[in-house]
């Protein structure tokens, strides 16, 4: 193996990946075990978990599934101390766990909805963040965050506020967290997860018209594992001297 090959491994690392147990945080936790990274599972889903630590100790790999409520401080710091329990430390944390399914003007949505959404989507990466942060001497952060975050986003502006929001905290994380913990954030584009499709009220049978309608440059939509690649390079040696970044992976300029 090369010198460059070498420095995207994960060998020896000890990951936490919230909402782990479908989409894009599986595929996270997927990719990090392909890599050499000892993964450790959470989700409010148990079966869901479960099954992916499985497939990915099946495999080769080291996983451990918790099940976790992500909007729980003390499930969260329960979350850090299996990790360093099971596997002797914690060097990378990624906040997956989000979303809202909920589309409307602002005018109507539910006040419930807007708390449930900045409580899902907002607290709960600064919680994991700080509690990462606790249990980590040195390692990597990474906030999983939207396109939504920047720009308007009619009748997702709920979602919109709370992903600008992990976009601030991801950047003055890096500050406060440096030299030792680095803090990115990934945008994921279009990538036909259940919560998305529910968002926009489409099935399968309809993301040929979903990417038609979007016009992403690179002519597909995306996958979990487009998002797990470009963490690996977040989480690993590669990216030493990345921080404080947030990085869109979305097929080129996209409207969305």
């Amino acid at each position: 193996m090369s010198e460059v090959e070498n420095k995207f491994r994960l060998d020896g690392h000890v990951a936490v990946i919230t909402g782990a147990g479908r989409g894009i945080g599986e595929g996270i936790a997927r990719c990090f075990a392909d890599v050499g990274a000892s993964v450790v599972l959470a989700a409010r889903r148990t079966n869901e978990i479960e099954a992916v630590a499985a497939s990915i100790c099946e495999s080769g790999g080291q996983a451990i599934a918790v099940t976790t409520d992500v909007t729980d401080d003390e499930a969260l710091t329960r979350l850090a101390e299996e990790a360093v329990s099971k596997f002797g430390k914690l060097t990378i944390w990624v906040n997956n766990a989000g979303g809202s399914s909920m589309r409307m003007p602002l005018k109507e949505l539910p006040r419930e909805e807007w708390d449930r959404t900045i409580a899902l989507n907002l607290t709960a990466v600064y919680t994991g963040s700080m509690i990462a942060a606790k249990y980590m001497d040195s390692g990597s952060i990474i906030n999983i965050s939207s396109g939504a975050g920047k720009g308007s986003v009619p009748g997702s502006a709920h979602y919109g506020a709370a992903k600008a929001g992990v976009n601030s905290l991801t950047m003055t994380l890096s500050a406060e967290l440096a030299p030792n913990i680095r803090v990115n954030a990934v945008a994921p584009g279009a990538i036909p997860t259940e919560i998305m499709l529910k968002a926009l009220d489409k099935s399968e049978d309809e993301l040929d018209q979903l990417l038609s309608e979007w016009k992403i440059p690179l002519a597909r939509l995306g996958t979990p594992d487009d998002i797990g690649t470009a963490c690996v390079y977040l989480a690993s040696d590669a990216a030493s001297w990345v921080s404080g970044e947030i990085i869109r992976v979305g097929g080129g300029a996209s409207p969305r």
